[in-house]
């Protein structure tokens, strides 16, 4: 009787693994080219712009800054996007949780129309968005619904710009999902809200902190689509990017640096928050037998 000695640790017939790509390696000089070329070009992408506005700030020193970001209409501006915006995020975090369900789970005609028609608001340019939003509820409206110069103007053009970043953050993790999880928590009698609650809201979490961050973020600096439809009305509908506009025509672009700086740095601090809960939540489901 003869014996065959199988040596390797590859496929079939002792033969080696494929390898992978240099490219796609993981030795330390082309880890080190990659990495070097990410961080050039993320320096010259983002990293010198944020370098350019906080310099521009800065000219007029800390005096100067503090004034221009604590006079009444920089406040009065805070509040009105920060709380149309946080209004914005919020609903939209419960109704783009429902669209990605519906173009997820449910089959219906036309389905991949509307699968499309999610993205135009990263199609359309945001001044196209504000004149739709007059054609619809300005002064000669179809509907014969008049928000032009009004929050609900502004909320709804907000609205309509930021609906995608949260289906389209959650569509894929929904795509994912195993739904024998679902299943076999129903066998065991658990009800469609529990089962919602405890097996499918857990696994979303993350990324719908993500794409409710983004959609914040993208509310509290949005311009074109509120410009026509919101009007700049000091205190009720002047956003804070419409009043950068009105420094930077006055000349004042120091001012208008510092606002900016504000709007980043908010944004900074709640996409950091956001993404730092999510990822809490997702070690934990992981965790979870």
């Amino acid at each position: 009787m003869t014996s065959t000695l199988i040596t390797g640790t590859g496929g079939e017939g002792g033969s080696p693994p494929p390898s992978r790509p240099a490219f796609l390696g993981t030795r330390h000089g082309s880890t080190t080219l990659r990495v070097g070329a990410a961080t050039l070009w993320l320096s010259v992408i983002v990293l010198l712009p944020l370098a350019a506005i906080v310099w521009q700030s800065a000219k007029g020193g800390w005096a100067a800054f503090w004034a221009a970001v604590t006079s009444h209409s920089a406040l009065e501006s805070f509040r009105v996007t920060l709380t149309i915006s946080i209004g914005v995020t919020l609903i939209n975090a419960v109704f783009g949780l429902l669209v990605a369900w519906v173009l997820t789970r449910d089959d219906f005609p036309g389905k991949r129309l509307v699968d499309a028609v999610i993205d135009l608001p990263f199609a359309l340019p945001t001044i196209v968005a504000s004149l739709v939003m007059l054609a619809l509820y300005g002064p000669n409206s179809p509907i014969d619904l008049h928000l032009q110069h009004t929050r609900w103007g502004v909320g709804i053009a907000l609205l309509f710009v930021t609906l995608p970043f949260v289906v389209r953050s959650v569509q894929p993790v929904l795509l994912e999902l195993d739904q024998e999880v679902e299943q076999a928590a129903a066998s065991l009698g658990a009800n469609n809200p529990t089962i919602f609650t405890h097996v499918v809201l857990p696994a979303l979490l993350p990324s719908l902190l993500s794409g409710a961050g983004l959609a914040f973020s993208r509310a509290i600096g949005e311009f074109g689509s509120v410009v026509l439809i919101g009007g700049a009305v000091p205190g009720e509908t002047e956003v804070s990017s419409q009043w950068i506009r009105t420094l930077i025509e006055n000349d004042d672009r120091t001012g208008a640096a510092a606002i900016s700086i504000v709007l980043l740095l908010i944004s900074f601090v709640v996409l950091f928050i956001l993404r730092a809960v999510g990822s809490r939540a997702a070690r934990r489901e992981e965790l979870a037998p």
